[in-house]
């Protein structure tokens, strides 16, 4: 299919669901912290030889970056459209389960700051 040319921005992210992806989220929910390849195997149960590859490519990217054996997440290596899809994504992922996530229509009661304004 056909795509305007000029307004494509496709993503640099990996595929939902992927190791790189899994990665990525992982990385962004802990922003200033850095993880070793054993770290990051152990908490998303990812085999050791796969989590090297995985963040070389990432690296590769500009999405990641280490100093020694530590790794973190790479903030200035994404745009703005790629940065609000991981930290959405992430912080959809911290809050998964809450009142917030549970209840849709949490939102239905607020008062309108618009309305009332325009009131006075």
């Amino acid at each position: 299919m056909p795509v305007d040319f000029e307004s494509y921005h496709p993503s640099n992210l990996p595929d939902e669901g992927t190791n790189g992806r899994r990665i990525l989220e992982h990385l962004a929910q802990h922003p200033e912290l850095g993880f070793t390849p054993s770290e990051l195997a152990d908490a998303l149960d990812i085999p050791r030889g796969s989590v090297g590859t995985t963040l070389g490519r990432l690296e590769e990217r500009g999405l990641v970056r280490h100093k020694g054996e530590y790794w973190a997440i790479n903030i200035e290596g994404y745009d703005a459209q790629t940065a609000s899809e991981i930290g959405l994504r992430a912080v959809a992922d911290q809050f998964e389960g809450d009142h917030y996530d549970e209840n849709p229509d949490w939102d239905a009661a607020l008062l309108d700051v618009d309305a009332e304004a325009n009131d006075e």
